[in-house]
């Protein structure tokens, strides 16, 4: 397929009015400037209440992120009916997403914000959230996980860098139990899913769940590039290379937190899956 040039990316939001409790609108910042930086233009699409579902059909990238459960439960009542078909047949087809903290919840069977009560997720993912007993305690503090989604890693290993951990910080009071989705990773340090089975969000076609935000994608700009570059490849139907950035700051930022945890080792080689 022949490209036009310069290269456009639309990047649908979800409801940032009602989902950007936990700053995670650094995950747009993030993917905005690394696309600017390398002459992609991008064209933000706010994506709430009143956005015709027609235009779902436009976005390129899919972004998400956290919410109180009054404002979550709102959003899932309007992420229904056409606007959730639409939603579901591009993460379907393969277009890539990024879902932190709250978002996955929308995209799975059901969220349970309180013993007895059940918000109806759209089924995108295979797995069921809840917030468990009344005295259980929120999964709170830095989260470091090893990069396990099988594709994603094979991807990851073709781009440059040292790129198979991740690290953010978690502040949940859900639980998410997996069921056939794959995990997106294993946790080195935290709580990830559950504080349980040792299982980091779930990765399915090009979607990517986490409830790690800090946001998740400044900590680790190979994220980041993976879904650029897919997003591109999916739009153009074509092999999309990204040149590579000056990412001194962030590495060096990397490592200070690494050392901070006491987990430099990570840094120098991956660990056996």
């Amino acid at each position: 397929m022949a490209i036009n040039y310069p290269l456009e990316l639309t990047i649908g939001w979800l409801y940032p009015s009602l989902m950007s409790t936990y700053g995670d609108r650094g995950n747009l910042i993030c993917l905005q400037k690394r696309s600017e930086w390398r002459g992609i233009n991008i064209k933000v699409m706010p994506i709430e209440q009143q956005t015709a579902a027609s235009k779902l059909h436009n976005v390129d990238l899919w972004i998400g992120g956290g919410a109180q459960d009054r404002q979550q439960e709102i959003v899932m009542r309007d992420l229904q009916g056409k606007k959730a078909e639409i939603l579901g047949e591009s993460l379907e087809a393969g277009t890539p997403g990024v879902f932190t903290c709250g978002a996955p919840q929308l995209l799975g069977h059901y969220y349970e914000p309180a013993p007895g009560q059940r918000i109806k997720g759209l089924g995108l993912f295979d797995f069921v959230s809840s917030h468990g007993s009344v005295n259980a305690p929120r999964c709170t503090g830095n989260i470091v996980f090893q990069l396990t989604a099988s594709r994603l890693v094979q991807d990851l290993d073709a781009m440059p860098g040292n790129n198979q951990v991740a690290i953010g910080f978690e502040n949940h009071g859900g639980r998410t139990y997996l069921g056939k989705v794959e995990p997106l990773g294993r946790v080195v340090k935290g709580y990830g899913n559950n504080g349980e089975d040792g299982t980091e969000g779930a990765f399915y076609r090009n979607a990517i769940a986490t409830y790690a935000h800090g946001p998740l994608l400044p900590k680790n700009p190979f994220l980041s590039d993976w879904l650029i570059q897919t997003a591109l490849i999916q739009k153009y139907q074509t092999i999309v290379t990204l040149k590579p950035l000056d990412d001194t700051l962030v590495t060096e930022a990397r490592k200070a937190m690494f050392k901070r945890l006491g987990l430099t080792h990570l840094l120098e080689e991956p660990l056996n899956c």
